[in-house]
């Protein structure tokens, strides 16, 4: 009787156990059922279709290891050209060797030179007419020959003596008009030069004797009684000294050219 009480006591106990379990799984189940699913959470509204744009960005392929490894490499050879030429050392080489506006200016100018010297070409033809002339009569001398040498000194003179001029130009001059061909000659000779280049100064310096030669050369020439030949010698010799002079002008034309 004992036995069969206990067996049975043992027996509702195994039961009692089964029951838990399977309450216990039940519970479980019903637990994970009541859950919030993932769904609960999406939003209220759908979401806006992606655009052609975005969506083509997403789906790009991504780029292919060879374009990459052959950018790499151009940017790698590239990397040495512009670190020399961010150095003070290549700038300085880079703008020594290649010929800038100054250079090409003064190539043109040397071109040119023909009408530069026109000028001076011009007077010192002049002048060694005039005295071809003035030399070329003894007594036949006559007043109408010494007007046409002045009027050729005139000339030749350039609208640099400032006596000479006619009253248009000497308008001109006082409203600030540089009028002196010769003036002009030596600016545009030694225009590329600094004002205290020893060229330009020679230049300026031979220019101002020029003028001085002509300034002595066209009052002799007015005061002086042609009638007399020594009067006429004297002329004479001035135009071989203004002569003398146009030459050394264009020789530091030339200076400032080259320079």
């Amino acid at each position: 009787m004992e036995n069969r009480d206990g067996y049975l006591h043992l027996n509702t106990t195994f039961e009692t156990l089964r029951l838990l379990i399977i309450s216990d799984r039940k519970m479980t189940r019903i637990t994970l059922s009541l859950s919030p699913t993932p769904t609960s959470t999406l939003p209220l509204f759908p979401p806006k279709p992606l655009s052609a744009t975005a969506t083509a960005t997403t789906t790009a392929a991504p780029p292919s290891p060879t374009k990459s490894s052959s950018i790499s490499r151009r940017i790698a050879a590239l990397c040495p050209l512009i670190t020399t030429a961010a150095s003070p050392a290549f700038a300085f080489d880079f703008d020594f060797r290649i010929s800038g506006p100054k250079d090409w200016l003064k190539e043109q100018k040397k071109k040119s030179v023909k009408y530069l010297l026109a000028p001076i070409v011009a007077s010192k033809e002049i002048l060694s007419y005039a005295q071809q002339l003035i030399l070329s009569k003894d007594s036949s001398f006559e007043q109408k020959d010494m007007d046409e040498i002045r009027g050729m000194l005139n000339s030749a003179a350039r609208d640099c003596v400032a006596e000479d001029r006619n009253s248009l130009v000497a308008f001109q001059a006082r409203t600030g008009v540089e009028v002196c061909t010769f003036k002009l000659v030596v600016s545009n000779a030694s225009s590329l030069l600094n004002d205290n280049d020893p060229t330009k100064l020679e230049a300026e310096t031979r220019l101002n004797d020029l003028i001085r030669s002509f300034t002595f050369l066209n009052g002799l020439a007015k005061e002086a009684d042609v009638q007399l030949v020594s009067n006429r010698e004297k002329i004479a010799d001035a135009l071989t000294d203004t002569l003398s002079t146009l030459d050394k002008f264009e020789q530091g034309i030339m200076g400032c050219i080259e320079a």
